[in-house]
């Protein structure tokens, strides 16, 4: 039986979002049913690759950062080898993202720092940033004052590195999901240290 499928049409993007609906979902057996669907009438296998790339990060994301990886790993895959011992490779990325922690911590983070930029426009950098490769540049500050974390206990040293108006902004806030409990943690170390 003929699968119906217009590629630039909507059942296109109908299926494309099922995929990656249920991928966000956890829902592995889903994620394999729309992916072979797509597969099955002819959808662009990379297409799909990069779809699940986009999931791994803005679905997955710091949870498990190897989601990442595999949906990389699949569409290099697909390039390399092909049809039809690559397919599988494509369903362990999807089983792989359906069944990672999520988190959608980065993708806020990039709306929220977007948003920033938007508002408050091109901030200086501060001087203890600037490279100072230049006399004039050193004479003018630049560098001055810059503590290199890795000289010290732990390489980490209390020192600013935004701009002096938006020091107190989060844009990332891990989850306590998957990895991101654990960077969630020793981001929290941090701040105390850093009071």
């Amino acid at each position: 039986k003929a699968l119906g499928y217009d590629k630039d049409g909507e059942e296109h993007y109908n299926l494309i979002s099922a995929f990656h609906k249920s991928l966000r979902g956890s829902d592995s057996q889903a994620s394999l049913y729309w992916l072979y669907r797509m597969l099955e009438a002819g959808e662009d296998p990379l297409f799909i690759a990069r779809r699940m790339i986009r999931c791994a990060s803005e679905d997955v994301g710091m949870a498990d950062p190897n989601a990442l990886r595999t949906a990389l790993s699949a569409f290099e895959t697909w390039e390399k080898v092909g049809p039809p011992e690559a397919r599988l490779a494509l369903a362990q990325a999807a089983v792989y993202l359906a069944s990672a922690p999520k988190s959608n911590a980065l993708y806020r983070a990039e709306k929220a720092v977007l948003e920033e930029i938007g508002h408050t426009g091109a901030q200086a950098v501060p001087l203890h940033l600037r490279n100072a490769p230049t006399q004039l540049m050193r004479k003018s500050g630049y560098g001055r004052g810059y503590r290199y974390p890795h000289d010290h206990d732990g390489g980490w040293v209390r020192q600013e590195y935004l701009p002096a108006g938006i020091r107190t902004r989060e844009y990332y806030r891990p989850t306590n999901r998957g990895v991101e409990e654990r960077i969630r943690r020793r981001m929290a170390e941090l701040r105390k240290r850093k009071e």
